[in-house]
């Protein structure tokens, strides 16, 4: 196996992991995260929502040394033993059936019976005499299994910075819990990944949360404005491709409406924040010829107050699965499933790793990049635009 690009002294900037939520797709983000903690890019920060916010927890919460264990020990809690590939596979002549029928009973069995270690249906009596539970699932199991997973008081040592984002229900307004700001405690991971009807709000010193996700299923935002700035590089591990195959029947069509809806939001707050950090940089530029009679009028208040000398490069990791796996791929935590998506994030990220784009000199003018060593078309799209890798 070929080594990632070492990291010359020269490259002084933080490294940021930033994790969005997806469900059972998590396990992609995991592989991410056992690249990087044998590379020379050991995050320095990392944030999460939802799924990712768990991941998060995992990574900080955690010795360097034994964080890729607890995380395997997570997901290996969570999900469930392939059982009925081997009793099925010989009742069909179609190679592929049997795996496939697994996977839909993976996911059945996680709406009908919930998942080990993570969340179940809420009992028979919750629904009894008029009653009207606020979510379909409870999250007990999960706060236990984050407790004994967990040492929250390694997350607040700041050993690492850690943040996740939830929703506030009552306001609407996005927050985020930083272990730079506030002590973490369990219900602050709980509430960033408590995704209604589903799952049911955390409250928290008398405000209750949902997921993060609500509004943006990403915290690259965070990263990027929290003042003081510093210069980073941001590894941002996308859960749901934007591009893809036209869906063929209504699972597909399901599973694209997904991608579409995540993945678009995340492309759209990517987008803005770059070209935002771009502006801020030219201000900056503009400042520095500016006379000193003009830089302290009042009409240059707001352009001082806005201007920012760091750099960001950001680094897209996006979940592109060879093959469509149907609108229950968040939901559906069959075990062979889950290592298969872990080791495509390993693999994803030690190639990204190793062409380490982010070393080319930044053009003077601008801000914040963003590099997809692995872009690429839709599932047969074989022109040549769409095998141009974008960098940059």
């Amino acid at each position: 196996m070929k080594q990632a690009a070492l990291r010359p002294k020269s490259y002084t900037k933080k490294v940021a992991l930033v994790l969005q939520g997806g469900g059972a797709l998590g396990s992609y983000q995991a592989g991410v995260y056992e690249a990087l903690a044998s590379s020379d890019y050991k995050p320095d920060w990392v944030a999460g929502i939802s799924i990712g916010a768990i991941n998060a927890a995992l990574i900080a919460g955690n010795s360097p040394e034994t964080r890729v264990e607890k995380l395997r020990e997570f997901w290996r809690a969570i999900t469930t033993p392939t059982r009925w590939a081997v009793p099925i596979s010989g009742l069909f002549n179609g190679a592929g059936l049997p795996f496939d029928l697994a996977k839909q009973i993976s996911a059945m069995q996680a709406l009908l019976l919930g998942q080990t270690n993570f969340f179940a249906p809420r009992k028979p009596a919750d629904w009894w005499f008029g009653r009207t539970p606020t979510s379909y699932y409870d999250t007990n199991s999960l706060k236990s299994t984050l407790e004994r997973l967990v040492d929250f008081d390694r997350i607040n040592s700041r050993e690492i910075r850690f943040s996740v984002g939830a929703v506030n229900v009552r306001t609407g307004n996005f927050v985020y819990f930083d272990n730079a700001e506030i002590e973490i405690r369990p219900e602050h991971v709980l509430a960033s990944g408590a995704l209604p009807p589903g799952f049911p709000s955390v409250e928290i010193d008398g405000e209750h949360y949902w997921d993060g996700g609500l509004v943006s299923n990403t915290p690259l935002q965070h990263v990027l404005e929290y003042y003081p700035r510093r210069s980073h590089l941001i590894f941002q591990v996308d859960l749901f491709p934007a591009r893809g195959a036209l869906p063929r029947d209504l699972n597909e069509v399901g599973e694209r409406d997904k991608d579409i809806r995540y993945s678009s939001r995340t492309r759209a707050v990517t987008d803005t924040l770059r070209r935002q950090h771009d502006l801020r940089h030219s201000i900056n530029m503009l400042w520095e010829k500016l006379p000193d009679d003009l830089r302290s009028g009042a009409e240059t208040a707001l352009l001082d107050e806005f201007r920012c000398v760091t750099t960001m490069d950001i680094v897209e990791l996006i979940y592109r699965p060879e093959h469509a796996l149907g609108q229950s791929k968040d939901y559906e935590f069959d075990r062979l499933t889950m290592e298969t998506r872990w080791a495509q994030g390993l693999s994803d990220a030690r190639e990204t790793l190793m062409a380490a784009p982010w070393l080319e000199p930044m053009p003077p003018e601008v801000g914040a990049r963003t590099f997809d060593v692995r872009a690429k078309g839709p599932i047969g799209d074989t022109s040549k635009d769409s095998l141009n890798k974008a960098a940059g």
